[in-house]
């Protein structure tokens, strides 16, 4: 069995469906002499002739009948299991996909999603994990099925691809003091800030350009996430760096940064395994349309 040829098997098929070596032959296009010499095989493994001359014609022997219908579901099965599937059917899927990224980005991608999945996939939960994962196996054992975020920490065999680029604007509540008169970097690093970072840090870009202009923010707060941190501008004098739309939802008023920062580039890394899975596909498919409406998405 080590050396056995499971094209045999196709072979087999064609020869018991059309119990004509010259017929079989035209099926899988070869020759006569071929496939004459492939039944010669398959006679040698069965211990059986298979076909035998009759007349003008060849029948089957009863171990061939025997095997006829199983050898043909086989390669079946066979051919169906090695062929692109047929694309999913959403109203029928039921599964889970957890989606890893920032509060401040599953505020903004949820509703969109939530939205098409409840009209679409009804039988599809999505579950929503944060950034405690990131820099983890997490894509590579199956914990996660797409992470979404700024992607600089992943495995080298993870799949990405670009979603959008945003901006980031200043958000404090309406009546701050700094929105009276025009705002500019020296004004900008006199008022008291909160820092968003996961690990406690705080600095980041924004600090680097005002160190090029001689100037230093003072850090008041650092808080894990955007939601408490944007919660907090909203009652005190704080400025929190954010995006226009996380700003606007929350009744907080945004202004330009007088700075030039870099573009956040926002991307999707799903596991290989993934890949040609079509649940993925469509996840996928959703969360860049999701991600349209963010900013200035990619193609």
């Amino acid at each position: 069995m080590s050396t056995l040829d499971l094209n045999l098997l196709v072979a087999l098929d064609a020869l018991l469906q059309e119990q004509s070596v010259t017929r079989a032959a035209e099926k899988l296009h070869t020759s006569p002499a071929a496939m004459s010499r492939t039944l010669g095989r398959i006679r040698r493994i069965l211990h059986d002739p298979i076909l035998v001359r009759a007349g003008q014609g060849m029948v089957m022997t009863p171990r061939a009948a025997e095997l006829r219908d199983e050898v043909h579901a086989v390669v079946t099965r066979s051919r169906a299991l090695l062929t692109r599937g047929a694309p999913v059917d959403v109203a029928a899927l039921s599964r889970t996909f957890t989606v890893q990224s920032s509060d401040l980005l599953i505020a903004a991608l949820a509703p969109a999603l939530l939205a098409v999945t409840r009209r679409d996939a009804p039988g599809v939960t999505l579950r929503f994990a944060s950034e405690a994962t990131e820099g983890t196996p997490a894509l590579r054992d199956g914990l996660v099925d797409v992470e979404v975020g700024v992607l600089d920490h992943l495995d080298p065999e993870t799949r990405t691809a670009p979603l959008v680029s945003l901006r980031l604007v200043g958000a404090v509540r309406p009546d701050h003091p700094i929105v009276q008169q025009p705002i500019t970097p020296e004004r900008f690093a006199e008022a008291p800030h909160i820092s968003v970072s996961r690990r406690g840090r705080s600095w980041g870009p924004v600090d680097d350009r005002l160190a090029e202009l001689g100037l230093r923010r003072r850090v008041a707060a650092v808080l894990p996430g955007h939601a408490a941190a944007l919660a907090l501008a909203r009652e005190t004098d704080f400025i929190c760096l954010t995006t226009e739309s996380a700003a606007r939802q929350l009744g907080l008023h945004a202004f330009e940064v007088p700075l030039e920062l870099p573009p956040i580039a926002v991307g999707m890394a799903w596991h290989p395994r993934t890949d040609a899975d079509p649940g993925h596909q469509w996840l996928r498919a959703r969360l860049r349309e999701a991600a349209a409406d963010l900013g200035d998405a990619h193609g």
